[in-house]
């Protein structure tokens, strides 16, 4: 099982299933990223795999991004798959870490052969355990439908389900219509829902996982 309450203190996250798959929702600038990102550094500081599919920003700039989350990273632990499709990859910057390029974030095949390529880097490093992190599923609806988004997404989560591993995804909310929100919810098994608090801050929210919804709580 995983532990997910360092991140947020929700119950339903004590005891998140090996090969889940959890779909981090929220409108713009809501911080969805940031939480996908310490979900992933909080395994990395336990020992696990981290695994990162970034449509925006680039291979090295994720590395160092979770060099500066986890002090005493091992780079060896952490696999991304750069979507951007652009050249000039700094191979400084990414250092130890098992980098793979796609040529597009509607690419989907690549992508999912960049994440078996750094799952088995992963697994032949000794890490039984790991976390997956793909940002953004929106990003990949301006490249294509949302019926070839889901079934990317199921069969993602087989593979998951496969390693032991954990997956966090995110998603715009108020970048899609409700049908193809609902669509694209269907292949997960539960969600972290995030929003922007009447007072400022924010608030979440976990659903599917364990139960009842909760209730919404600042984070």
């Amino acid at each position: 099982m995983y532990d997910l309450t360092s991140v947020l203190e929700f119950d339903a996250l004590s005891e998140v299933r090996p090969g889940s798959s959890i779909l981090i929702s929220g409108p713009a600038m809501s911080g969805k990223e940031r939480l996908a990102y310490d979900v992933l550094a909080d395994g990395l500081r336990r020992g696990n795999g981290a695994v990162v599919v970034t449509t925006g920003d680039g291979a090295g700039s994720v590395v160092e991004e979770f060099r500066s989350l986890v002090s005493d990273l091992d780079d060896s632990q952490l696999g991304v798959i750069d979507c951007r499709g652009e050249g000039g990859t700094d191979e400084a910057a990414i250092g130890n870490a098992h980098a793979h390029h796609v040529s597009s974030p509607g690419d989907l095949t690549g992508i999912g052969i960049g994440i078996t390529k750094a799952l088995e880097g992963l697994h032949n490093a000794g890490n039984e355990q790991g976390r997956l992190a793909l940002v953004s599923l929106s990003t990949m609806l301006t490249y294509t439908d949302k019926k070839t988004v889901f079934k990317f997404c199921h069969v993602l989560s087989s593979r998951l389900d496969s390693a032991g591993y954990i997956g966090v995804f995110t998603i715009d909310s108020g970048a899609h219509d409700d049908q193809t929100l609902q669509v694209i919810k269907q292949a997960f098994d539960g969600m972290i829902d995030v929003r922007d608090a009447e007072g400022g801050g924010r608030e979440a929210r976990v659903l599917g996982l364990a139960g009842e919804p909760t209730d919404w709580q600042d984070i």
